[in-house]
């Protein structure tokens, strides 16, 4: 495939932002995951979905969407994000068409579980590292923060145009159209993704090191990652903090209708993803400046308060129930979001960018485990208690290891020395602003 852009006399064209904008685009159509609330919730009577049976689609699709990452990640290292995005869009196309044609739990966990799950994975794993390949270190929050803000905005739009068509032409229908319009979408805006090419040095490059990061990251291979002590606390704590959130997400709807008596719970879902999606970027600027580490710390420990305060929600004025929920929801949804641009940004910091694409989506498993397990574990403890809260104290008490782990995590160390540059080559791009070369970028020239 390529990358689409190669370097003519001496110079090439910056496309960060048009990448950039392209893979918010598509992660606005994949996000329609975090609508499974709402269509589940439109599952007629008729049909007897029990709410574990309504766990398992959404369920299904975590767990294919982060398993599929890892050799769609290494494909997007290999041959580009392009192809991988089309894969993706006809993946989950083909999956919401087909689970369009069912009424059984079995036909959505394979339609929209399997299929649109992995066609989920394809996507998001070629969206962010194409972009913030465009960039310079000090930036990668910021940009990873923008690209999957997409995912978790999804919902402002899909959650109630779902909830209209379902009212409007039915479930089944409804799944058809979505299916058939995010094919569309996806595969369109996938030809617009390209990485730089080899040997680009982003524009304003400098050597200032993230805060809380090093300098002159080596580039990790997959299992020297695997390795590290550090893989598995960043795993541990990217499974506690994304299973909180999507657990809560795969359930909102019904939250508000069996906790609290609201019945607009396409409201608390929109609510929750504009949370979702604003909290991705200002996570990902605020680590830029402040650190990886520190900010996901105030984030686990700001999002178990607010699960507790979600276990106290009763039935009480429609209006002003309605209204509190909404901005908890909205608040829940920053501090799961934060995680969707936080994680990236330290695999890149941590690991470096040659193998980003596959040793993110190594990490990414965490997030598939997580909402797997505990959005699962919280339609099996309704159905067997008829309440949320224990899912609720689980869920904190989670978020309060993750918080204690993170005092553990440090840059690894590595078996080699880092090459350190002398006299760097001139970059393939004229910096708008006179300064150093970034000393990543460099030592991936050199190593070549």
């Amino acid at each position: 495939m390529g990358n689409g852009y190669q370097a003519q006399t001496g110079q090439v064209k910056n496309h960060g932002w048009r990448v950039t904008l392209a893979a918010m685009g598509i992660n606005l159509a994949l996000g329609i995951l975090y609508t499974w609330s709402v269509i589940s919730k439109g599952v007629p009577t008729e049909w007897d979905w029990s709410q574990t049976g309504k766990s398992w689609p959404y369920s299904i699709a975590c767990l294919v969407f982060s398993l599929v990452m890892v050799p769609a990640g290494r494909l997007q290292d290999q041959v580009g994000p392009r192809l991988v995005a089309t894969i993706g869009g006809i993946l989950v196309g083909i999956g919401m068409i087909a689970a369009s044609f069912t009424t059984s739990p079995l036909g959505y966990i394979l339609g929209f579980g399997v299929l649109a799950g992995a066609g989920i994975g394809f996507g998001y794993a070629a969206a962010t590292p194409p972009a913030v390949k465009w960039f310079p270190a000090a930036r990668t929050g910021l940009i990873a923060g923008i690209v999957v803000s997409g995912f978790g905005l999804a919902s402002v739009y899909a959650a109630p145009l779902a909830n209209w068509l379902i009212a409007s032409y039915g479930l089944q229908t409804s799944v058809m159209i979505l299916g058939i319009a995010f094919l569309m979408v996806v595969v369109g805006l996938a030809q617009l993704l390209a990485a730089p090419p080899k040997g680009y040095v982003p524009a304003g490059a400098a050597q200032t090191a993230v805060a809380g990061t090093r300098r002159g990251v080596v580039d990790f291979a997959p299992r020297e990652m695997l390795r590290t002590p550090q893989f598995y606390l960043l795993w541990f704590m990217y499974a506690c903090g994304a299973g909180a959130g999507l657990m809560v997400i795969g359930k909102l709807s019904d939250i508000g209708k069996l906790q609290a008596g609201v019945e607009l719970g396409f409201v608390l879902v929109a609510a929750l993803a504009v949370g979702n999606g604003a909290g991705r970027i200002i996570a990902g600027t605020a680590s830029d400046k402040l650190g990886r580490q520190q900010t996901m710390f105030g984030c686990f420990v700001l999002q178990a308060v607010l699960i507790l305060l979600l276990s106290r929600a009763t039935v009480g004025s429609p209006l002003a129930t309605t209204v509190v929920l909404a901005l908890v929801s909205a608040m829940i949804g920053a501090n799961y979001g934060a995680n969707l641009s936080l994680f990236p940004s330290i695999t890149k910091d941590y690991y470096g960018l040659k193998n980003f694409g596959v040793n993110y989506g190594l990490v990414f498993t965490a997030w598939g485990v997580g909402g797997f397990m505990l959005a699962l574990l919280a339609g099996k403890l309704y159905d067997k208690f008829q309440t949320f809260a224990y899912a609720y104290y689980g869920a904190a008490a989670l978020l309060a290891m993750a918080a204690a782990t993170t005092f553990l995590v440090k840059p690894p160390q590595v078996a080699h020395e880092t090459t350190e540059v002398v006299d760097p080559p001139r970059p393939l791009v004229e910096p708008a602003i006179a300064g150093p070369v970034e000393e990543e970028a460099l030592e991936t020239i050199e190593q070549r």
